[in-house]
């Protein structure tokens, strides 16, 4: 079981409110991920779901048990970070096994619960190696290991892919959504990087300054963002936003249309605008395009469209993709 409920948790530091009040809940099995830009306060709630840090006020249940009070290691929770924190002189075997040897649990059960987390992890041949003779993906693995021996009701990952390559980090994520499904628990993940939330998550809860701004499923919230904030932080790259009379035809103050809800020619079409910046990524090129009356606007096109600084090209927006927003930056219905 790994149900998590936050009731009005709220963090100050002195007169300075971090977290100003959130509810959340959680449920058992979920794979949550807590996203934003840095400084949003995503990992201050991770710790203090954690209990690395005190709450203000609010209350904290884990399973219907109000554990706000409660010291860390008596909440069932394993916490993975950005830094893998494990024994240099420890071998693979040792450093996975240590909460258990800490607990005193009998040797033949470390050694089982060890070897069952290294076959989990393909971490099998390398149980006698140390941390030093192992890659960035594969420390992490350990340190993942470690937290799964311990059987948790709930992993909390702060920011762990941060220290990988971008191939590692690719890979690593892989590995850990297929982890969740092997291992049918709860998951709290941080991260600032939408793509890991959006290809990872169940739920996803977006933060601003210590705020809950939206949670919803990703595809939720990349079809239906509930705020100017929402729409321009999910989704890569990211929407582009048109206010003035363009805006004001669609009875809005700023309307909103992602990169590749844009059709491109270089015959016809709504706008016209010359080519700035052309990114040629093999499948996809994306374009910045300098649009007449309107300013730089990003659109994807095909790997195949080619284009080159200078060029001219026309753009039409899929007029049944356009988001509308009020003075206030909320979505119009």
């Amino acid at each position: 079981m790994g149900k998590i409920v936050l009731r009005k948790v709220n963090k100050s530091f002195g007169n300075t409110a971090v977290i100003p009040g959130i509810d959340l809940a959680i449920e058992d099995g979920e794979f949550v991920v807590f996203v934003g830009p840095s400084g949003c306060g995503k990992s201050t709630l991770l710790r203090l779901i954690a209990g690395l840090e005190d709450t203000t006020s609010g209350t904290i249940e884990i399973d219907g048990r109000d554990v706000t009070d409660t010291a860390p290691a008596q909440r069932r929770l394993a916490m993975v970070f950005q830094s893998y924190a494990l024994y240099p002189h420890m071998s693979v075997r040792k450093n996975i096994a240590f909460p258990l040897k800490m607990a005193k649990l009998p040797q033949e059960q470390i050694n089982k619960k060890v070897e069952d987390a290294a076959r989990i992890l393909n971490l099998t041949n390398y149980l006698e190696r140390r941390p030093g003779q192992l890659s960035g993906g594969q420390r992490q693995r350990v340190a993942i290991g470690r937290a799964i021996v311990r059987q948790p009701s709930a992993f909390l990952f702060d920011e762990p892919l941060s220290n990988l390559d971008a191939a590692l980090r690719g890979s690593m994520r892989l590995e850990i959504s297929e982890l969740h499904h092997q291992l049918n628990t709860t998951m709290i993940y941080v991260t600032h990087d939408q793509v890991e939330a959006m290809t990872m998550a169940d739920k996803i809860v977006v933060l601003n300054a210590g705020n809950i701004e939206q949670v919803g499923s990703p595809l939720d919230l990349y079809r239906s963002p509930r705020n100017l904030f929402v729409a321009g932080f999910i989704g890569s790259p990211k929407m582009n936003f048109v206010s003035g009379s363009y805006a004001q035809a669609h009875s809005a103050v700023t309307v909103g249309v992602r990169p590749e809800h844009l059709v491109l020619s270089r015959e016809s079409g709504e706008w016209h605008g010359t080519v700035t910046v052309a990114e040629h990524l093999g499948a996809d090129t994306y374009l910045h395009v300098q649009v007449d009356g309107i300013g730089l606007i990003t659109a994807r096109a095909s790997g195949e469209f080619a284009v080159k600084h200078g060029d001219s090209v026309f753009i039409t927006p899929d007029r049944s993709r356009i988001h509308r927003f009020d003075a206030n930056g909320n979505a119009l219905a």
